[in-house]
């Protein structure tokens, strides 16, 4: 059974920072595409950054932001750098079998973590 467990969220104020770790069991990391994706509030799910198996990434937010991924661990991770308060939403990650933009490119997502910038 795969499952994908995100930890790391919180709250924070404008300006700090949150790590984001997606621990991964049941499927070898290395063999997939991670990706981390956020949903707001009456937003729809929109991808935040990806990294694919041999360390390639894709990242909207690359000025604050870094997707990195230790496959020893079988763990991905979200360094989120000088927050905003637009950065408030559910932040999940997912995993699937090549770089994509769509969520439906990916098979298997964690259950999120909440992640709340105060002003």
């Amino acid at each position: 059974q795969v499952q994908l467990v995100e930890s790391g969220g919180g709250l924070v104020q404008a300006g700090g920072s949150l790590r984001l770790s997606c621990a991964a069991s049941g499927l070898t990391l290395s063999r997939y595409t991670m990706a981390w994706f956020r949903q707001a509030p009456g937003k729809e799910r929109e991808i935040v950054a990806a990294i694919n198996w041999s360390g390639g990434t894709y990242n909207e937010e690359a000025s604050r932001f870094t997707i990195s991924r230790d496959n020893s661990k079988n763990t991905a991770y979200l360094q989120m750098n000088s927050l905003k308060p637009e950065d408030t939403a559910v932040y999940y990650c997912a995993a699937g079998p090549g770089m994509a933009r769509s969520s439906m490119a990916y098979n298997f997502w964690g259950q999120g973590t909440q992640v709340t910038v105060a002003s």
